[in-house]
C-alpha cells in the first residue's frame, strides 16, 4: 500500500502543484482587471466539465482496477485482459456520447452567463479522449503497478499547463484578442494534455508487453467468463464509482447553482462582486486545497485493488488490518498537511493571487484547508467500501450527505455568505463519513485502541506544527516589514517556503522522536533519524 500510495501521491501532488502554479503567470497574462472574471468563467466551465467527465468515465477505470485485481488473485490474467478490451468499447462509446451531450447542452448550463458556452464547447473535446486514457490507467492499477498512471498524470498536466500559457499569451499579448477566447483555449488545454498522457501509457505498455503476455500464458486459464457477464460486472461495479467519484464535484455544482441566487436574496452585492467571491472560494481556494485532497485520492486508488484481493481471498483479518492501516496513514499525512496549509494561508494566497481581497481570500483558504480533511476522508473511506464490495451502502450514505448539504445550504449561505458553502460541505461529508465508518466497523471490525492512540499523537503533533508555522508567518512578516513590503508576491513566497519548512521540520522531528513515523512508514525512516541525529 505504501509503495502504491507513494507513486500515486507523487504523480497526483506534482500534477496538483502544476495545476495551482499555473495561476501565477496566468494571472499576470490576464492582468488585474480581467483575471477575476476570467477565473470565475474558467471555474464555472470546469465544474460542469468535471461532473460530465466523471459520468463519461463512468467509474470504469476503478471498476476495471478492482476486477482485474480480483481475477489476477485467481491467476486468471487472461480474463483481466478480456475485461480491459470490453471496457475499452464502453469507454469509447461513453466518451463520444458524453462529448455530444456536453456540446449541445452548453446553452442550458450557462447559469445566466453566455460566455460559459465556448468554454464548455472546448472542454467537450477532452471528454472524447479522457475516458479511454483513464480506463488504461485502471488496467495498470489492477496489477498494482501505479507508476504508469502517476507519470502519465504528471505529463498530462505539464502539457496542459504549457498550452495554457502559450495560448493565453498569444491571444492576449500578441494578437490582442478576446479574453473569452483566451479562457476557452485555456480549457481546451485539457484535451491537449490528455493526448500526451495517453501517449505515455501506450509507451509503458509497449515496453512491458512481453511481461503481461507471459502472465497470461502462465494463467490457470480454467475460468471462462462470457462477454455479457463481463459487461455486467463492469457496469455493476462502475455505477457506484460514478456517484462516489463525483462526490466532491456534486457538492461544487450545488454551490455553483445556488450560491448566486441565495446571495442575491441575502445581500445587495453587485454581480461582479458575486463573481469575485465565487471565484475566491470555488476556484482560488479549491485549487490549493485539492493539492491536499489529492493525498487522500492517491491513497484511495492504491487501497482499492489491495482490499479487493483480500476480499476475494476471504481474508477478514487482512481487510480489517488494511482498513485500520489506511485510516492511520490517512491521518498521518492529511491532518498535518491540512493544518499546515491553514497556518500559511495568508502568504500562500498572496503568492498565487496577489493582494486583491487578501484578507477575505486568506481566511477562505484557511477554512477550506480544514474542510479538506472530511473531504479527503470521504475519498478514502468510500474507496474502502468499494474495495470490499459495499457499493450500495456507500452510495446510500453519500446521498444522505448530499441531503444534509442541500438542507443546510440556504440558511448557512444566507447567514455566512461564502463561508456558509464551506460549512455546509463539511456538514454533508462529516455525516457521510460517520455512517460509512460505522458500517465498516460493524462489518469487518477496526482496531479502535490502535487508531485512537495514533490519532491523539498525530493531532497533537499537527497542532504544535500549526502554531509554530503560524508564529513563523507573523514573525517573518514583522521582520521583513522593516526592509521591504512583506505582502508582495515574492516576499510572500519566501515567507511561505520558510514557514512551511519550519512547521514541516517540527512535525517530522516529533513523529521521528516518538517513533510514530516508524510504525506508520516502516523501519526505513531510521535512515532519516540517523541523518538528523535523533535518538
Amino acid at each position: 500500500m505504501l509503495k502504491g500510495s507513494a507513486w500515486m501521491t507523487v504523480g497526483s501532488i506534482l500534477s496538483r502543484i502544476l495545476g495551482a502554479l499555473y495561476i501565477i503567470p496566468w494571472r499576470l497574462i490576464f492582468g488585474v482587471s480581467l483575471f477575476p472574471i476570467a477565473n470565475s468563467l474558467y471555474t464555472q466551465g470546469y465544474n460542469i466539465y468535471s461532473f460530465v467527465l466523471i459520468v463519461a468515465i463512468a467509474g470504469i477505470p476503478s471498476a476495471i482496477a478492482k476486477q482485474v485485481a480480483h481475477y489476477n488473485a485467481l491467476n486468471e490474467y487472461g480474463v483481466g485482459v478480456k475485461l480491459y478490451k470490453r471496457g475499452l468499447v464502453l469507454a469509447i462509446a461513453m466518451g463520444i456520447l458524453s462529448a455530444l451531450i456536453l456540446w449541445f447542452a452548453a446553452p442550458f448550463l450557462t447559469n445566466g452567463d453566455d460566455n460559459v458556452i465556448p468554454v464548455i464547447h472546448s472542454l467537450s473535446l477532452a471528454v472524447l479522449i479522457i475516458p479511454t486514457m483513464s480506463l488504461t490507467r485502471g488496467y495498470f492499477q489492477g496489477y498494482q503497478d501505479m507508476s504508469p498512471s502517476a507519470i502519465s498524470q504528471f505529463v498530462e498536466q505539464l502539457a496542459r499547463v504549457v498550452y495554457m500559457f502559450v495560448s493565453a499569451f498569444v491571444i492576449l499579448d500578441i494578437m490582442h484578442g478576446n479574453w473569452v477566447t483566451a479562457v476557452s483555449q485555456s480549457t481546451f488545454a485539457a484535451c491537449v494534455g490528455a493526448i500526451f498522457g495517453f501517449l505515455i501509457l501506450g509507451w509503458y505498455y509497449w515496453r512491458r508487453r512481453s511481461y503481461y503476455r507471459g502472465l497470461v500464458a502462465n494463467s490457470n486459464n480454467k475460468l471462462n467468463v462470457p462477454t455479457n457477464q463481463l459487461y455486467k460486472e463492469i457496469i455493476s461495479q462502475a455505477t457506484p464509482f460514478v456517484i462516489l467519484g463525483a462526490g466532491v464535484t456534486i457538492f461544487s455544482l450545488i454551490d455553483q447553482f445556488t450560491f448566486f441566487n441565495i446571495m442575491r436574496i441575502a445581500t445587495n452585492f453587485s454581480e461582479s462582486t458575486l463573481q469575485v467571491n465565487y471565484a475566491i472560494f470555488a476556484g482560488n481556494a479549491n485549487k490549493l486545497t485539492m493539492i491536499v485532497v489529492s493525498l487522500a485520492s492517491s491513497l484511495a486508488i492504491a487501497v482499492v485493488p489491495l482490499l479487493s484481493e483480500a476480499y476475494t481471498k476471504k481474508n477478514k483479518k487482512g481487510m480489517r488490518d488494511q482498513f485500520s492501516n489506511t485510516l492511520i496513514l490517512f491521518e498521518f499525512i492529511m491532518i498535518p498537511a491540512a493544518l499546515g496549509m491553514a497556518a500559511i494561508a495568508g502568504p500562500l494566497n498572496r503568492t498565487f493571487y496577489g493582494t486583491s481581497n487578501m484578507d477575505f481570500s486568506s481566511n477562505i483558504l484557511a477554512f477550506s484547508a480544514i474542510e479538506s480533511i472530511p473531504i479527503g476522508l470521504f475519498v478514502v473511506v468510500s474507496a474502502v467500501m468499494q474495495g470490499v464490495s459495499q457499493n450500495k451502502k456507500a452510495v446510500k450514505y453519500f446521498v444522505i450527505g448530499v441531503i444534509v448539504k442541500l438542507i443546510t445550504q440556504f440558511p448557512l449561505v444566507y447567514a455566512f455568505g461564502s463561508f456558509g458553502t464551506l460549512i455546509s460541505t463539511m456538514a454533508g461529508f462529516i455525516v457521510a463519513n460517520e455512517l460509512i465508518i460505522h458500517s465498516l466497523k460493524k462489518s469487518f471490525g477496526i482496531e479502535e485502541e490502535k487508531i485512537g492512540n495514533f490519532t491523539a499523537k498525530i493531532l497533537f503533533y499537527s497542532l504544535v506544527m500549526y502554531f509554530v508555522a503560524l508564529v513563523a508567518v507573523y514573525g517573518l512578516n514583522f521582520l521583513l516589514g522593516f526592509i521591504v513590503n512583506p505582502f508582495s508576491s515574492i516576499m510572500s513566497l519566501i515567507v511561505t517556503v520558510l514557514a512551511a519548512s519550519i512547521g514541516g521540520f517540527v512535525y517530522m522531528y516529533l513523529s521521528l522522536r516518538s517513533r510514530i513515523a516508524d510504525e506508520v512508514l516502516g523501519k526505513r525512516v531510521q535512515k532519516i533519524r540517523d541523518l538528523l541525529h535523533i535518538s
